[in-house]
């Protein structure tokens, strides 16, 4: 009987300990899977989102959506890649299979067929255009390293030159997909080996490694914090402008016929101090980049013996014929045409003898940007090779207009000119032309992308009388004089508004209810006050023979 007792006893003290190492055994399992670091390896092709032979591309040591292209040994970067996060001077013309960059006195070309040391140049694709690495590298202050021995092919392209954080291996280990012990393994790092310190968290640092692999590792591997600091052997272009010695004070002088151009001397005898008249002369009205020309050589020779510097403007708004049958992206997307009209102006300006060019190509969309930029390149070399100033003319800063791209045009033009009105404009609604704040929101944001010694401000010497009837809502334009006349006419009672700058009123009149923003001295006063707050390169004035002749006592403090 005691016998059986004690057996039972055994049994449960077995029973008991077996309960125990299961336990353990679970809870070691539970340890192991929670705590131990994972084998796993990851997936690299999915990492760089890669396939087919692509090249990945990290720039600043972010994976870009773009892919490159490996070939003949060298890897090719897409150019609309290129231009949107490297270097926009890269031009493109698929039309024509040419690529064009402009330099800041000579225009490279190259074709398909191009060859550089190690190669061609240059891909054609169904995906479109691609670069060699190299050929990038030789027009851009970037550095570059590129891995394309393995399956694994990527390249790290670096814009930056500021200092960076390093560290060194001080334990082996592995570089994870994302911080934790148990994400995947990208690669093994070994003591001794330096890496850098993209980001520093609180137990684990994403860093990139020597053999060109980005994820993240644990800080206590880490020692010897330090800073590397790059330097770049990259010599950039140096752009020459023409700047006048002192404050630019024009005036856009209206030439629609030979004949106004004997008005010359009856618009500038109601100036002072002017010392710029912009005649628009020359008129783009077709596609192929044929003009017509207002040129007069006895009109620059009497600007020039009043004092006077003459920029032509060339323009597609002043005819009915460009402003219907002009396409400005079919115009500036064919090398071959920029080229054409760039010689033929060079010859206008060695027949006529005039002192630069105004560009004043308006109401073209967001697509002809580019282009149109690229034939502001191109035009300053030849002026800048025949002493030519050149100007450009911009509707004022906005997500509508970014296209106009005044950061380039203030490098490689001498002079960028806001066109400081049309706040409200001709079928929109009714209100001012130029209010002092619209004006001083278009200095600052110009400001942000261009130097204030190639600034110029222009200026509205005309408003507009307002008629408002139901829903219906028409303007027209007067100058300033014929507008004060058109106040007194009408027994209009101004009142200032202080917010605006500018006086206003209205009347009820037999088609609606009428309303004028009013441009006269006061108004100017505030205006110019603003350019030389701001020391721009001067003012601009459109457009001669609707103002006062006061009004040029205000212009004139400008110096």
């Amino acid at each position: 009987m005691s016998r059986r007792k004690k057996d039972r006893g055994c049994g449960m003290i077995a029973l008991v300990l077996l309960l125990f190492v299961l336990a353990g055994g679970v809870v070691g399992f539970v340890y192991v899977k929670r705590y131990m670091p994972s084998n796993e390896l990851a997936d690299k092709e999915k990492i760089f989102r890669i396939q087919d032979g692509r090249v990945a591309l990290l720039l600043d040591n972010e994976l870009q959506d773009a892919r490159g292209i490996y070939e003949d040994g060298q890897v090719y970067l897409p150019v609309k890649w290129v231009n949107e996060h490297l270097n926009q001077r890269f031009y493109w013309d698929e039309r024509e299979r040419l690529l064009v960059y402009t330099l800041p006195d000579t225009i490279v070309y190259a074709d398909e067929n191009a060859m550089g040391e190690k190669g061609p140049l240059l891909k054609v694709t169904s995906e479109g255009m691609f670069l060699s690495l190299g050929l990038v590298l030789n027009y851009t202050d970037i550095r570059t390293e590129a891995f394309v021995t393995s399956q694994i092919k990527r390249v790290f392209v670096d814009t930056s030159w500021e200092p960076y954080e390093t560290s060194v291996v001080k334990k082996e280990g592995r570089l994870r997909e994302k911080g934790g012990i148990k994400s995947p393994v990208i690669t093994d790092v070994y003591a001794g080996d330096q890496v850098d310190v993209l980001e520093s968290m609180d137990k684990w640092a994403r860093v990139r490694t020597k053999d060109g692999y980005v994820g993240y590792l644990e800080n206590r591997r880490l020692e010897g914090a330090g800073t590397v600091t790059p330097e770049s052997q990259f010599e950039a272009p140096v752009y020459t402008n023409l700047s006048m010695e002192e404050k630019v004070r024009l005036g856009f002088h209206m030439v629609t016929t030979e004949a106004a151009n004997a008005n010359l001397v009856n618009v500038v005898e109601n100036t002072r101090d002017m010392n710029v008249i912009v005649p628009t002369w020359f008129n783009v009205k077709s596609n192929d980049g044929t003009y017509t020309s207002l040129a007069s050589k006895e009109y620059v020779d009497k600007a020039h013996n009043m004092g006077l510097k003459v920029w032509a403007m060339v323009e597609n708004v002043s005819t009915e014929e460009s402003i219907k049958n002009l396409d400005t992206e079919a115009l500036m997307s064919s090398t071959s045409t920029r080229k054409k009209l760039i010689e033929n102006l060079m010859k206008e300006a060695d027949t006529y003898g005039f002192d630069g060019f105004n560009l004043d190509f308006e109401s073209f969309k967001a697509e002809a940007g580019p282009h149109y930029v690229q034939f502001i390149r191109e035009l300053s070399v030849s002026c800048r090779k025949k002493g030519l100033v050149l100007s450009v003319d911009n509707p004022v800063p906005s997500s509508y207009s970014a296209h106009f791209n005044r950061r380039e045009q203030g490098i490689v033009a001498d002079y960028v000119i806001i066109m400081g009105y049309d706040e409200h404009y001709s079928g929109g609604e009714a209100g001012p032309v130029s209010s002092i704040s619209f004006v001083k929101k278009a200095i600052e944001d110009t400001l942000k992308e261009v130097p204030k010694e190639k600034v110029i401000n222009a200026v509205p010497f005309y408003t507009r009388v307002w008629t408002v009837s139901g829903d219906t809502t028409t303007s027209r334009a007067y100058g300033i004089q014929e507008a004060k006349q058109w106040v007194e006419a009408n027994n209009v009672e101004l009142t200032w508004d202080d917010e605006l700058g500018l006086y206003r009123g209205g009347l009820d009149g037999n088609d609606g209810k009428q309303y004028i923003w009013m441009e006269e001295e006061e108004s100017m006063s505030l205006k110019i006050k603003a350019v030389r707050d701001a020391d721009l390169a001067g003012v601009a004035c459109w457009r001669l023979g609707f103002e006062p002749t006061d009004i040029w006592d205000i212009i004139s403090t400008v110096k």
